[in-house]
């Protein structure tokens, strides 16, 4: 290597044609086409023609020369068949050096910038070779088929990053009402999908690097995606984000749509069913219920009384394995939301045949338990019946009856003797509000405190804690495996019995041991029994419909499930659970915080729960949320004190509260 040799060598993707002023071993100083000075290893060099230039032209003679000499070259590059070369040379899988290609690209006599040429070209094209400084190998069909696919690829992506920040402008620079989304194209679909795709998911999104091109490329923010959804039409101001994170469906497949139009009410039962049409039976529900799947009837006979807990058999409908169970088995639960009810089956079921309607004869599994005279158990009978519900009551009418009416007055007692059998036997009673977030027609958002311990909540509550355990005791001494619930006691006790003060109810369920689900039966700790299992909702929970099918496989209507069914049905049904549990918990959260964002400036009560290094943990009872409190220039406060707060900043979306004291 001399000065005055003509080389060439990459810079940011790009082939520089250059002249060596200077050679101090193995470093080159160079003067490139581009006007500048650099200095490179030898290494570096891509390609050296053993042409050269005189030293003496001067520096803008030398410049003007390597562009003549890069323009020259790029002419023959652009003329070099690579792909028809590649047809000639791929049954030779071997290398090929730059002087034998170069015979291949150009007739008769070639020279420095011919290699050149044939060293820029196959650079820059490497669909059909693979290229190493000076050789090159002809890739496979197979690698030259995958080749032009991703080129494909890449064009189209150019393409969408081209079309989508023209779009993303023009969507983001127009006013509120002044963008049609009625005039969203193909292209503009596909965009929209990839930006709703990365604003749901984030960085886990496959689209992530290309929504993020496309904002770059129109200079807009990517944390504008959301506003730029709402603005075309895509997106409301309160989508539930949570459900497209979870993947939870609003509609059910064509399959369950159409089996579940073609199920009906049987014109007769006459397969042993025992016929308890005679019965007073009454369901209590809340308000907004349209899925009732337990019903309540009781008698005075002698010196007894006669309890029945019935529920509707949804087995009788829904086979083992046909398009409605799997796709119930898939959603695993309701989903119930302030705003939007999303049922484990289609309404149709739900909401019709599935239901004890008032008036309507339904299939039941009843529970008949009688009691004495002090509410005390005596013993039971389960068998598949006829029931039809002769009244449905809310909670609210419920409540209002409790001391006029006879019979809602001993369903009463006969749940107050059971809490206390109950407790007695260690369960742990936490009584918390629940407040209940509700939309209505005009949009506005209502908020309420429900008391779970009135008295006709607690009526249901506890008879049907009651029937599930009868149902698992059942199930135990029939051998017949199920979906059990256990739990192991609590890390501690704060109270005794049930009178545990709010702050002392909250700290106690975080003392609580989760419950563990199995085949087998074990002592559920916290509610005191020694052994529970859930079939009061069929409807509702896929759960119950398991365990309800094992109790109609011991009543001789079906053949049970097998332990490993089971086994795997609780496998299967963890992954769906989980995302029921957290969909609900955020889009209630969602909406409390969406009403507190209208309340900035607003004192509540609060209860210190703990503190952190730079926080208190506490909650508002008015609302049961909690957040955090700033320990700056508060004073040293400890668990239980009641305080005031503020309400600072709110932001549903983000789902920020903040409170100060005060």
């Amino acid at each position: 290597m001399e000065p005055k040799d003509i080389v060439e060598y990459i810079d940011r993707q790009k082939i520089l044609c250059a002249v060596v002023m200077e050679v101090k071993g193995n470093r080159l100083r160079l003067l490139t086409e581009t006007n500048r000075e650099v200095n490179l290893s030898t290494n570096r060099l891509l390609h050296n023609s053993k042409k050269s230039l005189d030293l003496s032209l001067g520096r803008d003679n030398l410049i003007n020369a390597l562009r003549e000499i890069s323009t020259y070259r790029k002419k023959l590059a652009h003329d070099i068949d690579i792909k028809g070369l590649w047809e000639i040379l791929n049954t030779e899988q071997e290398w090929i050096d730059v002087e034998t290609m170069t015979a291949f690209c150009f007739s008769g006599t070639s020279d420095g910038d011919h290699e050149s040429s044939v060293v820029r070209a196959f650079f820059h094209n490497r669909l059909y070779f693979k290229f190493d400084h000076n050789r090159f190998f002809p890739h496979s069909e197979e690698q030259v088929k995958q080749n032009l696919e991703r080129l494909k690829e890449e064009d189209q992506r150019r393409l969408i990053i081209e079309k989508g920040s023209e779009w993303v402008k023009r969507v983001y620079g127009s006013e509120k009402n002044n963008y049609n989304p009625k005039e969203i194209n193909d292209d503009a679909t596909k965009i929209i999908d990839i930006i709703k795709s990365v604003f749901i998911f984030e960085k886990e999104s496959k689209h992530y690097s290309l929504c993020k091109a496309i904002f770059k490329k129109a200079n807009i923010n990517l944390t504008e995606s959301f506003r730029l959804l709402i603005k075309a039409g895509a997106l409301n101001e309160n989508e539930n984000i949570y459900l497209y994170k979870s993947g939870i469906s609003v509609t059910f497949s064509n399959k369950a749509t159409t089996l579940s139009s073609t199920l009906s009410l049987p014109l007769s039962y006459n397969n042993g069913r025992r016929d308890l049409t005679d019965l007073s039976v009454i369901t209590i529900d809340g308000r907004a219920t349209m899925d009732f799947d337990d019903a309540l009837s009781i008698e005075e006979i002698d010196d007894h009384y006669r309890l029945g807990i019935h529920i509707i058999d949804v087995g009788h409908f829904v086979k083992k394995g046909d398009a409605v169970d799997q796709e119930a088995l898939a959603r695993g639960s309701s989903i119930y939301m302030p705003d939007q009810i999303i049922p484990m089956m289609p309404t149709c079921l739900a909401e019709n045949i599935c239901s004890l309607k008032e008036g309507e004869i339904r299939p039941a599994i009843s529970i008949m338990v009688n009691l004495s005279r002090f509410y005390e158990i005596i013993d039971y009978e389960i068998m598949h019946s006829i029931i039809m519900v002769e009244h449905q009551l809310t909670y609210y009418n419920a409540n209002l009856m409790i001391k006029e009416n006879r019979a809602i007055s001993i369903l009463h007692e006969i749940a107050k003797t059971f809490r206390q059998f109950r407790i007695k036997n260690g369960a742990v009673q936490i009584s918390l509000p629940n407040i209940n977030v509700w939309i209505n027609e005009t949009g506005e958002i209502n908020v309420c405190r429900i008391n779970r311990e009135s008295p006709a909540r607690m009526l249901v509550a506890e008879i049907m804690i009651m029937a599930n355990w009868i149902m698992s005791g059942f199930l135990s001494k029939n051998s017949m495996p199920t979906i059990f619930r256990s739990q192991a006691g609590p890390k501690e006790r704060l109270y005794q019995w049930d009178d545990g003060t709010l702050f002392q109810n909250c700290m106690q369920r975080r003392l609580m041991n989760r419950f563990m689900l199995d085949s087998k039966p074990g002592h559920h700790s916290g509610l005191g029994l020694n052994s529970y299992a859930t079939a009061t909702s069929p409807i509702r929970k896929y759960f119950d419909l398991a365990t309800q099918r094992q109790i109609r496989a011991v009543l001789g209507l079906e053949e049970p499930y097998s332990k490993e069914e089971i086994d795997t049905t609780i496998n299967m049904l963890a992954e769906p659970m989980h995302s029921v549990i957290m969909v609900q918990r955020n889009r209630v959260r969602y909406w409390l915080l969406k009403y507190l964002e209208n309340r900035i400036g607003q004192k509540e009560d609060a209860i210190i729960l703990y503190k952190r290094r730079d926080y208190y943990q506490i909650l508002i009872p008015e609302y049961m949320l909690e957040c955090n409190l700033s320990r700056s220039g508060v004073e040293n406060l400890k668990p239980e004190t009641l305080v005031k707060v503020t309400i600072q900043n709110v932001d549903a979306r983000k789902d920020i509260l903040t409170v100060f004291l005060g």
